[in-house]
């Protein structure tokens, strides 16, 4: 069998590409490197800024063209640096002497010593990656959430009142609405959200094992720490002032948990509006050209809410795995949460491609009145619960005396089909006041869906 031309490995580089390609512009390695060589330039100039040395600000159309080749760091800049990495075998490194190269360009050399100035690596590497996270979660995963958050809202509000039998264990229980059920989502992503947004970006900049050894070295009069304070500050990340070589990374393990616990609510609703479908409660609305089954030609298959479901799946495993791992590192630091974290664009990407199907899954549906009137009309002895409690009420209240109205109940609907007109015969024969017996014959399994669609309001 003769080689393939190269080929996209993961499916996110391949067959789904287009669904979550915005990642890619922060997590990938040319992002990472992008906001490296962006922190290396800033650290020189903030250093210059402060004077530090004997040097003197950088002249402001210097300064700005400076930043402006950081912030468009493109194709010239990714092919340099791979040449450059294959000779220093150091990724961090050939950003530094790309940097200096530049430095060299702009006839600025008198600051190249300044570049990479008391930095370790991971100086470098843990502000990249506060940058790139935070800007990748602002600009894309955030937006993908929001849409599918104002979709279920959506529902929520114009299907409040829609009378829906609702099913605990498997099993015809008291009914609901359809807007209800969906607000119960969104109210818990929208909790979720809060705490996704008020997650911390913790960062450090303080040497080689996080003590400021080698600043100290060159300037024993500086005040190391807030000169560090201000300037990972500068950048929009939470200054940590008590690491190891790393930063501990206990910012990210909050975020990535936080954003497993948002997939596995969503992994929650893709599985029950899958069952909705499957009960005739939603149906799909078809989509021009489109086949479910490639011998059966009337099917409509739920595949948005299915590739929702394995891809916030795959997403949190990865989650849980990064959260776990990158909070350990070996005394004073190792490798291992190098090579982790290199797959946080793969891990957020999936859980991307979910909300991609969910949003385009959720405008494909639509809710089915005469299925949920059916199931409604076919169980009448949910109106059990009402009855019993209503007894209840009325022996607590001296108008009845039947004893154990749970026990009656149960022994007239327990695993059987009771018909609207057995219920109207029971109840009227019940030792109950007037008024009760009126309002539970008036009861319907579609009108006893108690405050549900007032409960609704409870999202503003």
């Amino acid at each position: 069998m003769s080689p393939l031309p190269p080929q996209p490995l993961s499916p996110l580089d391949g067959r789904y590409r287009a669904a979550v390609e915005g990642l890619g512009d922060h997590l990938s390695e040319a992002g990472l490197n992008r906001a490296r060589v962006l922190v290396e330039v800033e650290w020189l100039l903030f250093l210059a800024d402060h004077r530090m040395f004997g040097s003197a600000p950088v002249d402001a159309e210097q300064a700005r063209a400076l930043r402006s080749w950081a912030v468009e760091f493109g194709q010239p800049e990714i092919d340099e640096l791979a040449r450059l990495e294959a000779t220093t075998r150091h990724d961090v490194k050939a950003v530094e002497y790309l940097v200096r190269q530049r430095l060299a360009d702009q006839g600025l050399t008198e600051l190249a010593e300044l570049t990479h100035f008391a930095c370790t690596s991971e100086d470098v590497n843990n502000l990249s990656y506060g940058i790139t996270l935070r800007s990748a979660l602002t600009d894309v995963w955030l937006p993908a959430f929001d849409l599918v958050l104002g979709k279920l809202r959506e529902l929520a509000v114009e299907h409040r009142a829609q009378p829906m039998l609702a099913h605990t264990h498997g099993q015809p229980a008291t009914p609901t609405t359809f807007g209800k059920e969906i607000a119960v989502v969104v109210h818990r992503l929208q909790r979720q959200r809060e705490r996704i947004v008020a997650v911390e970006f913790p960062a450090k900049f303080s040497g080689a094992t996080g003590t400021f050894s080698a600043h100290l070295a060159a300037d024993p009069d500086a005040d190391w720490p807030a000169l560090s304070r201000e300037f990972v500050t500068r950048l929009g990340l939470t200054w940590n002032p008590l690491t190891t070589q790393i930063e501990s990374h206990d910012g990210q393990a909050e975020l990535f948990g936080r954003i497993a616990h948002a997939n596995r609510i969503l992994h929650n609703l893709a599985t029950d509006i899958w069952t909705y479908i499957s009960m005739g409660y939603l149906t799909q609305i078809p989509q021009a050209g489109a086949t479910g089954s490639s011998t059966m030609p009337h099917k409509i298959n739920p595949i948005r809410f299915e590739n929702a479901e394995a891809n916030l799946e795959l997403s949190s495993a990865l989650l849980d795995a990064l959260a776990a791992t990158l909070t350990t590192s070996r005394l004073q630091r190792d490798l291992t949460d190098s090579t982790t974290q290199r797959n946080i664009g793969v891990a957020l990407g999936h859980s991307l491609l979910a909300l991609d199907n969910l949003g385009r899954g959720l405008g494909e549906i639509a809710v089915n009145p005469q299925a949920l009137a059916a199931d409604l009309e076919a169980n009448q002895e949910v109106l059990a619960e009402a009855i019993q409690t209503v007894i209840r009420a009325e022996v607590t209240a001296g108008r009845s005396s039947i004893a154990d109205p749970y026990a009656l109940l149960k022994e007239l609907t327990r695993g059987k089909r009771a018909t609207a007109s057995d219920l109207a015969e029971f109840i009227r024969g019940l030792d109950i006041g007037d008024a009760a017996k009126e309002r539970l014959l008036a009861l319907t399994p579609a009108s006893y869906t108690g405050l549900a669609s007032e409960l609704v309001d409870y999202l503003d």
